[in-house]
């Protein structure tokens, strides 16, 4: 019996096929009907996929029944340590570095002694044309969960 295609590896064939295929991330979303950036985040590595949409990528995408395997694993979550000084990547961190304390701060004044969780969490971005250049914008969008018993 051969083992289990570490999720790196199907991410690094899912991310090729899909560059082959001309296909956007946004695309492959759409076919299994699954929200855009937890798909993204799926296909390189970060969730579980179902069966259903694991097998509907890789007939997508043409990829081996292997994949698809993989791709419905519990994951390791978090970041390649080599991820981490991409340039977008790397700006992302250092904005949540600085505006994470902030807002903590304001969570905290708002909803009280808590946390957002990453559980129940959405997740989306969008483009926003200005004069100065078009912004990015992400939502972070989690449930409040409240430290009291």
């Amino acid at each position: 019996m051969s083992p289990i295609l570490p999720k790196s590896d199907a991410a690094a064939l899912v991310v090729a096929a899909r560059i082959r295929h001309g296909l956007s991330w946004s695309q492959i979303a759409d076919r299994i009907g699954a929200p855009l950036v937890w798909c993204t985040a799926a296909l390189l590595g970060q969730h579980p996929m179902s069966r259903e949409q694991a097998e509907g990528v890789c007939a997508l995408l043409e990829l081996d029944p292997a994949v698809a395997e993989s791709l419905q694993l519990q994951p390791y979550r978090g970041s390649d340590p080599a991820a981490m000084t991409d340039p977008t990547v790397y700006r992302l961190l250092e904005a949540m570095s600085v505006y994470g304390p902030a807002l903590k701060e304001l969570i905290h004044e708002e909803f009280g002694d808590g946390i957002m969780s990453a559980i129940n969490f959405k997740v989306d971005i969008a483009r926003r044309p200005d004069p100065d250049g078009d912004r990015v914008v992400i939502t972070l969008d989690g449930k409040f969960l409240d430290y009291r018993w």
